[in-house]
């Protein structure tokens, strides 16, 4: 029976080589502490970026209350489900390297995709407002109208396609940041790394602290710990971890079998149609096909008058179990509190998809089928 525990191995022992450390310490204590350091971890697929990150992450709680950190991988994200580009506080350090953790971001948009390439102008212009608001709310500046403002450090993790469009949205991102660290990671086949150097600059004038180090492929066991991964499991795993939220942490749900069961039962919140405007990413769906379109689909919930037009503030995913054109409800079910949901105007279709695991289960009668969904015509 698939269980919801996360796919990947936990190994409490996970080795760290010393260039890491090395690295990591140079970033958290060889910087002046204002402003704090800046740091972007990149490099190819299955390099050890996340890994690295989340180290990172723990060194510098070491030194500082608070760390910042700036996720722009949409495939597989740190704090959020798949689709998100989010902004999060840390304050806590990560006690197992090898398995990530659901937390709120302060601040996210939701892209609707897991790669960049669909959409790399949206893409960017979402990263680029999220480093805004940190720049804002979390550096210091001559100007600065707020003394008593935080500084906190920031890391940036980053996706793995490092080659041809992937490698263009790469640099664009680098240079906007302006990092005061860059941390690249090599993988043993040379050919699929970044370039040498500093491979963002159009000149070598500007002062940058760029560490180059090999990925970690063992643990203290000289086990492997980047053995390639599932993408596609590990991304539906995500999305079930983020719905097991609308329960009980108490309540036995320890199988996709359950959580599918206890989902299928949950009483869904009833969003009137009046009240939301309903958005659909990266295509055009004709008018009278937007209800169909939306049912049994995964939405990102968002505030039309929070963030811009074209950028809303995300607060969270909701599935769209049903909806009811006679008495024009859309019946959503999501772990967003109602206090927070009760301001969600907007509706953002993307190519996110419900795991099968929820939608097929023997014994059980899936309520994500059309059967409430009545024509408009």
């Amino acid at each position: 029976m698939a269980s919801l525990i996360e796919p990947e191995t936990p190994s409490e022992n996970i080795y760290i080589p010393e260039e890491w450390s090395d690295a990591a310490d140079s970033i958290a204590y060889d910087s002046v502490t204002s402003p704090p350091p800046i740091a972007f971890v990149c490099g190819a697929k299955n390099s050890g970026k996340t890994t690295f990150s989340r180290y990172l992450l723990n060194i510098l709680l070491q030194r500082y209350k608070k760390v910042a950190y700036l996720d722009t991988d949409v495939g597989q994200p740190e704090f959020t489900p798949p689709g998100f580009l989010s902004l999060t506080i840390v304050d806590q350090l990560t006690p197992d390297l090898t398995i990530p953790c659901l937390k709120t971001p302060e601040r996210c948009f939701f892209f609707g995709d897991v790669s960049s390439k669909r959409d790399p102008k949206a893409y960017l212009n979402a990263i680029f407002s999220l480093c805004d608001y940190y720049q804002t709310e979390y550096c210091l500046s001559n100007k600065s109208k707020n003394p008593t403002k935080t500084e906190l450090p920031l890391v940036i993790n980053t996706p793995g396609w490092v080659k041809g469009v992937g490698y263009d949205i790469l640099v664009d991102m680098l240079k906007y940041i302006a990092p005061t660290h860059v941390v690249k990671i090599n993988i043993s086949a040379e050919n699929k790394n970044l370039p040498a150097g500093a491979f963002w600059l159009d000149e070598d004038k500007e002062m940058v602290n760029l560490i180059e180090i090999n990925s970690a492929r063992q643990d203290s066991y000289n086990r492997s710990v980047l053995v390639q991964k599932d993408a596609r499991s590990l991304r539906e795993f995500r999305i079930m971890a983020y719905f097991r939220q609308c329960f009980p942490s108490n309540l036995n749900i320890a199988t996709i079998k359950e959580l599918a069961h206890a989902l299928a039962s949950h009483p869904p919140y009833e969003v009137p149609v009046s009240s939301v405007k309903i958005r659909h990413l990266h295509c055009e769906v004709p008018s009278s096909e937007v209800f169909y379109s939306l049912n049994a689909t995964l939405v990102g919930l968002a505030v039309s008058s929070e963030g811009s037009e074209n950028l809303p503030l995300s607060v969270g995913l909701g599935i769209v179990r049903g909806i009811d054109t006679f008495k024009g409800l859309l019946y959503v079910i999501t772990p967003v509190p109602q206090s927070t949901l009760e301001k969600v105007d907007l509706f953002l279709q993307g190519f996110i998809q419900i795991p099968t695991g929820l939608l097929q289960v023997q014994g059980c009668v899936s309520p994500y089928m059309s059967a409430n969904v009545f024509s408009t015509s």
